[in-house]
């Protein structure tokens, strides 16, 4: 499990050009079974992305898609963790 912790890099004004594209890439994705949550830091300073991804390898090429990062709106510092306690035993299935 990988968490991608996402800093902006431009103005909001920036950002928000860029939003629905980075949205409907969260879409694809959440569809494909490998996000499992998203959403914005508060303060607005960038995003978190909780990830289900076999390896490091593999979550690089899934945030090279993302349109933030192709145009240079965020940057990314990625978290690799290994979930061993949950709120609800049925989350254990993500892994």
């Amino acid at each position: 499990m990988f968490i991608a912790i996402l800093i902006y890099k431009k103005p909001l004004s920036e950002v928000d050009k860029y939003l629905q594209a980075h949205r409907d890439y969260l879409a694809e994705h959440y569809a494909d079974g490998v996000f499992i949550a998203s959403g914005p830091q508060n303060p607005r300073i960038g995003g978190v992305i909780m990830i289900k991804a076999t390896d490091r390898e593999a979550v690089n090429a899934i945030i090279s898609q993302d349109p933030f990062n192709i145009n240079g709106i965020a940057g990314y510092q990625i978290v690799e963790f290994t979930p061993t306690m949950f709120c609800d035993e049925s989350l254990q299935t993500l892994l």
